[in-house]
């Protein structure tokens, strides 16, 4: 079980090393970083020059009296100051521009592999989890590798150098500046612990804030249809209230160690001050190397105080990456056999058979399937029947290998479908959901997602056959938008423009999870009259719960509690098999078509109000 899912918030790895295993999304941009730290390491150098230099003008051309002198030095000064804001705009372009590509290729990988994970990992994980962690967790990788991390080196970097230099101008001095360094190498590694934790949990309630929005809003009808507006917005109000409380006392953490990194180094100048100028007036120091002592010490109050954001944003970019690599790091369960071979639609027959198949979710005590033993003909066409929860929709699954059968196998024409390479197998299976998923993209689009190389003749036939006719009366025609899961369609239009999607690419093999449920009656006889022409060709698997539409199969199935009970004709199961009859007496007792929904368009196209 997931820390995130379970309460515990500890991490459950190194995030340190989840973090150094980014390099590979690095390793492009290295000669980037190359540059833009010698830029840097340069301008640092230009900058450090200047109290210097400052020196050398107090101590002699002002000393002196030499005003050209004083104009020289100035003019050098001046100089550096430019070649100083020059260096930093090119180390600026150049650390976004790789830190952006790196965000974006650490993206495409995280979303190619949430695609290739079975549906088992997406049932368990909220989908606010997942959006939290392919845009806010990578926006804090992204913000350290590009800033923090070349901050923490550049700061690290000026800290001994100007130590070197303090301990040259005064030795005693110049250790008494190193020795602060040890206060707050304490209070740096007391404060990443404590914020790490906080950190976990703030990108975690994240998440959870999220996932809330997310079902706010694919539920909004049911939430307006039941007056539940206030409730839901009371339990968002208390998760960001939450959400709020975690924030404010991660920033008062960093308030509070901020505090102490600005208090060191200043009572560390005060010292300074005091000690400096008793030695001018002793004659050890003179009073340009005072004013360079002060001056470079000075250069080391932004390192220090900006000691506590770096690792702030470090503690939340390993955390980050702690959570990106807790998705990259599940393994595909379904993925393709090494011997597994490509099979042609023009080789294949459509022969399907289950072999003592059964299958246990991940996590359930008991099986969803037991010991199935059933074979389809090529071209014939196997109605599923059974009550509620028997598992006939988990069983058309297993076909296109949406879960993998726990034991027995699934065959081909002979082919193991694990043996069966999987673009290759869901190129011969056609499959319709009983809730069709239409995608926020054009009707065109969703009809040849499995086909993008199908035809207009293709499309229209497709759309004649599932009585989607309709498409073309859409505003844009087919070039239509059908908005986020196609809500701006009515249930039955989505069901027809989802049967239209499966019989476009030709398939050698149907799958059906009850594809007219939300057709009327009239809609429905238009629709399996153009489908019987189909199935006469193809194999087909239908789990239907329509009396009327177990007339579509050659035989069928009975389910009871993940068993095969009955197989047979419609009619030789009705006269023998008083199950059957009491399955489809039900089913012929429930509406039809249930009424549509205020704001939708039946399946007429008109919106009822």
């Amino acid at each position: 079980m997931l820390a995130h899912r379970d309460g515990d918030l500890t991490p459950r790895r190194r995030p340190l090393r989840n973090l150094l295993r980014l390099r590979p999304y690095l390793r492009p941009y290295l000669p980037r970083y190359c540059w833009l730290l010698a830029a840097a390491l340069a301008a640092t150098g230009a900058s450090l020059a200047v109290p210097l230099l400052t020196q050398r003008v107090v101590d002699g051309p002002i000393a002196d009296r030499d005003p050209a002198g004083v104009l020289r030095l100035g003019g050098l000064a001046l100089l550096l100051g430019l070649a100083e804001a020059a260096l930093i705009v090119v180390r600026r372009w150049t650390q976004s521009s790789a830190s952006v590509g790196m965000e974006a290729a650490i993206r495409a990988d995280v979303y190619a592999h949430l695609q290739r994970l079975p549906a088992a990992f997406h049932d368990r994980w909220q989908t606010g989890q997942l959006l939290s962690r392919i845009t806010s967790d990578l926006s804090a990788i992204r913000r350290f590798l590009s800033f923090n991390l070349l901050f923490l080196v550049l700061n690290l970097v000026t800290y001994a150098a100007v130590v070197v230099l303090l301990v040259r101008l005064h030795p005693a001095l110049g250790l008494l500046v190193a020795a602060s360094a040890v206060p707050l190498v304490l209070i740096s590694r007391r404060f990443a612990r404590t914020y790490h934790a906080a950190s976990r949990r703030m990108q975690e309630q994240q998440g959870e804030v999220a996932t809330l929005v997310e079902e706010t809003a694919v539920g909004l009808r049911t939430m307006k249809a039941y007056g539940r507006g206030p409730q839901l917005a009371a339990r968002f109000a208390t998760g960001a209230g939450t959400l709020h409380d975690i924030g404010v006392g991660k920033a008062r953490l960093l308030a509070r160690t901020s505090a102490l990194f600005d208090l060191v180094p200043n009572l560390t100048l005060g010292v300074v001050l005091v000690t400096g100028a008793t030695a001018v007036a002793n004659g050890a120091l003179t009073v340009g190397q005072l004013v360079a002592f002060v001056s470079l010490q000075l250069m080391l109050i932004w390192p220090v105080q900006s000691l506590g954001w770096i690792i702030a944003n470090g503690q939340e970019a390993a955390t980050a990456a702690d959570r990106i690599h807790e998705v990259l790091d599940t393994l595909p369960a379904i993925v393709d056999a090494p011997h597994a071979v490509e099979l042609s639609r023009t080789t294949v027959r459509g022969r399907l058979a289950f072999e003592a198949v059964s299958f246990r979710y991940p996590g359930s005590p008991e099986p969803v399937l037991r010991q199935i033993d059933l074979t389809v003909e090529p071209g014939e066409t196997l109605a599923l029947v059974g009550a509620t929860g028997s598992g006939k929709s988990t069983l058309l699954s297993l076909v296109p290998r949406l879960h993998e059968v726990t034991d027995g196998r699934i065959t081909l024409d002979g082919h193991d479908v694990r043996d069966v390479r999987l673009g290759s197998l869901r190129r011969l299976v056609g499959v319709a959901f009983e809730e069709p998923t239409l995608f926020s993209m054009s009707v065109r689009e969703n009809l040849t997602l499995g086909r993008p190389d199908a035809g207009e003749e293709e499309v229209r036939a497709a759309l004649a056959l599932a009585r989607a006719d309709f498409a073309y009366e859409l505003p844009w025609g087919l070039a239509t938008r059908v908005g986020e899961q196609g809500l701006t369609l009515s249930g039955g239009q989505r069901q027809r423009l989802a049967l239209a999607r499966a019989v476009l690419g030709h398939p050698a093999l149907l799958v059906l999870d009850d594809p007219l449920s939300a057709l009327d009656v009239h809609t429905e006889a238009q629709v399996e009259a153009a489908l019987r022409r189909v199935l006469r060709d193809t194999t087909a698997l239908l789990v239907v719960h329509r009396p009327s539409t177990v007339a579509l199969a050659d035989r069928v199935a009975l389910l009871d509690e993940g068993r095969i009970v009955a197989t047979g004709s419609h009619s030789e199961l009705l006269a023998t098999v008083p199950a059957y009859r009491a399955v489809l007496s039900a089913a012929a007792e429930t509406p039809a078509v249930p009424p549509p929904r205020l704001g939708e368009p039946d399946g007429a196209g008109l919106v009822r109000s």
